[in-house]
């Protein structure tokens, strides 16, 4: 009864009970686990109740915290049923076989729990995922798609790209059903890979258990984190180079290794990298002492008297636009996981601008709120508070100081605060930022309901605690997260670090165009949609020609121009025309 909550329960089929039960009296054993082999403590108590029709006789009221089973039997949104084994409990890991069916007929027709499967209807490999929300009454899954013999099966589910491996991220430690959803979208507008997600209703053996969002799991994929697959095969030269994802989160001897740098506010903590795609045990020692090699590389430049030189600095190592980005929506998002766990960092080939990338993106759910935390930084209730500075409370995993260290470099620090603004007037807008969240408060209007009957959780301070009020509707939690993003926001505009640089282009569109001079690629970021890009040379004649793009931020390919003057034409969507002049190197 997690937190004076309703107690987890299973339905017992009465068939199975015919099966086992002998006239008498019998005995039923319980057998209870932790959630985790880290966790300290556990208890439990057990209670049996019985679906009785019988009016001839009386019996006492059930508990207060007595909920009957839901009668689930359709949905406007997918549903997703999930059958396993009637003897096999879905465990942390390994993933056990299931089978599971998928249902949606588009947005005007009913989708019945007894339909069959339109979307998938098969064989799946299914886990209990994630540590702290894996504690919560609502479970999250990660389960693959597989044939009939067993292997992996790629597959499009709902509209996403083929591929085997999906994650059902429950919504118990998020009453908006929104935080997630909202970076993901955020991250994707900015420009990068962010993992395509869907909202749906869940059933396990016949029991309802709620809104999920069905999301795809981050692996490398031309649909995902496009960069090159790694075989154990390429130990030496280019091939070795890439690609590689890695991350910083819970860590074993095994899966990780740590690194030769302490983060400058804990000198004497231990730091560790976590081996994530491909895994540790598929990766080669060379490979392994590769990607070692090259972020201590990188690291040790970061830490040097020299760490902001352009050449030979940190920008020879790293994708400083990822790394801008990946910072504002931690810090718009307040997410204290944004740098200790759950950070996702990727590497492609040289030859593919091999620089370490940061992101994608995951794991909101502590996000976009206030949080009651042993700490002066994210205990405020008025939008304050950096949360990179994560290690001047305790945290762990230990993340690694680079945020710290990169915002001692003023230029690094400008083109932040640049790239702030410019989102402000977009992306991170008022009125921007509202669209999806009174969006999917409309879509999940009927399916609220039935997930709060399941999960009677509005009004009481469950998951991440909060210092203030809980609102007792899904109304309320809707205009706390709005009122909570604006308060951020305003904090930020008048905390940001940085300045606006000498390059800024204030015109009615605002427009950042760098690097100037320009090697291989030539980045547009606007406040203004941008339709398309022409080049042309300063004799005007017409050397590239981009359109149909209709984003706020533009990477052009100038692999296949010469050296020299170019002039570049911006069209915005609302009309405005925008000429500059760029210099082309080597």
């Amino acid at each position: 009864m997690y937190r004076g909550l309703p107690p987890e329960y299973l339905i017992i089929n009465k068939d199975k009970l015919r099966s086992c039960l002998l006239p008498g009296e019998n005995v039923l054993a319980v057998q209870v686990h932790n959630s985790n082999i880290t966790s300290s403590d556990i208890s439990s108590n057990v209670f049996l109740s019985f679906g009785i029709t019988d009016t001839v006789h009386n019996y006492r009221p059930v508990p207060l915290w007595f909920n009957a089973p839901i009668d689930f039997k359709s949905s406007n949104l997918p549903v997703i049923v999930i059958t396993t084994d009637p003897a096999e409990t879905i465990p942390d890991e390994p993933k056990i076989n299931a089978d599971m069916k998928i249902i949606y007929h588009g947005g005007t027709t009913r989708n019945l729990v007894s339909d069959p499967g339109n979307v998938y209807s098969g064989t799946i490999g299914i886990e209990i995922r994630g540590r702290y929300s894996a504690s919560f009454p609502q479970k999250p899954f990660g389960f693959e798609t597989r044939d009939s013999s067993g292997n992996n099966l790629n597959t499009g589910l709902l509209g996403m790209p083929p591929e085997n491996d999906w994650i059902l991220l429950a919504n118990y430690n998020d009453k908006t059903f929104l935080r997630n959803y909202l970076a993901f979208e955020i991250s994707r507008e900015m420009g990068h890979y962010a993992p395509l997600s869907r909202y749906c209703e869940v059933v396990l053996n016949g029991l309802y258990q709620g809104i999920y969002l069905l999301t795809e799991k981050i692996k490398v994929d031309e649909n995902r984190v496009n960069i090159a697959k790694l075989r154990p095969d390429e130990n030496s030269g280019e091939n070795m180079s890439g690609g590689y994802i890695f991350k910083i989160d819970y860590y074993t001897p095994s899966d990780s290794w740590m690194s030769n740098y302490s983060p400058i506010e804990k000198p004497d903590a231990q730091m560790f990298f976590v081996y994530y795609d491909p895994e540790p045990d598929e990766l080669t020692v060379y490979q392994k002492n590769y990607l070692k090699d090259y972020v201590n590389t990188f690291e040790t430049v970061l830490y040097s008297p020299g760490f902001a030189y352009h050449q030979t600095g940190f920008r020879a190592y790293i994708n400083v636009p990822s790394f801008i980005d990946y910072f504002l929506v931690g810090e718009v998002s307040r997410n204290v996981d944004t740098y200790k766990k759950s950070r996702y960092l990727y590497k492609n080939r040289d030859s593919r601008n091999g620089l370490i990338v940061s992101g994608p993106v995951w794991d909101f759910d502590r996000a976009w709120k206030n949080l009651t935390e042993d700490c002066i930084n994210f205990n405020q209730i008025d939008g304050s508070g950096w949360a990179y500075k994560i290690n001047d409370c305790f945290a762990w995993p230990v993340p690694p100081s680079w945020e710290v260290r990169l915002l001692q470099d003023k230029e690094y620090r400008n083109e932040i605060h640049d790239k702030y603004f410019i989102l402000r007037k977009s992306v991170l807008s008022e009125g921007h930022l509202n669209h999806p969240i009174d969006s999917v408060a409309l879509l999940l209007d009927e399916a609220k309901e039935r997930h709060y009957q399941q999960w009677p959780i509005l009004g009481i301070n469950v998951g991440t605690p909060e210092p203030d009020e809980q609102p007792t509707t899904y109304t309320g939690e809707i205009e706390k997260i709005k009122k909570w993003i604006m308060t951020r926001l305003t904090w930020l505009d008048k905390n940001m670090v940085g300045k606006s640089a000498v390059y800024f282009d204030f015109y009615k569109a605002l427009c950042r165009i760098f690097p100037n001079p320009a090697q291989d690629y030539l980045n547009i970021e606007s406040d203004t949609i941008i339709d398309k890009v022409i080049l042309y040379t300063v004799s005007g004649v017409k050397v590239k020609d981009a359109s149909g793009f209709y984003v706020y931020s533009v990477n052009i390919n100038l692999t296949d121009l010469g050296p020299g003057f170019y002039l570049v034409s911006i069209f915005f969507s609302d009309g405005e025309i925008m000429t500059r002049r760029i210099i082309k190197i080597r």
